[in-house]
C-alpha cells in the first residue's frame, strides 16, 4: 500500500495531527542543516513532499472530492 493510500485512510482529524507532527520534524531538520549537522539532507525533501501530500489530501477531503 502506498503513503498517498495510508493518508487517504486517516479521518481529518488525524491528518492535522500528522500534518503538525511532520511539520516540526521538518522544523528541526533546517536547525540541523543550519548548523552543519545534518546526517540525510534527502530527509529535508521527503518531509517537505510529506507535508504537500497531507495538504493534498485534506484539500480533497474538504472538497468533497475524497474516498
Amino acid at each position: 500500500m502506498s503513503e498517498a493510500s495510508k493518508l487517504r485512510e486517516m479521518s481529518v482529524e488525524q491528518l492535522s495531527f500528522q500534518l503538525k507532527e511532520t511539520q516540526q520534524d521538518l522544523f528541526r531538520l533546517r536547525f540541523q542543516a543550519a548548523s552543519e549537522k545534518l546526517d540525510a539532507p534527502s530527509n529535508l525533501k521527503k518531509l517537505r513532499r510529506q507535508i504537500a501530500r497531507i495538504h493534498t489530501i485534506l484539500h480533497e477531503k474538504s472538497a468533497g472530492t475524497g474516498a
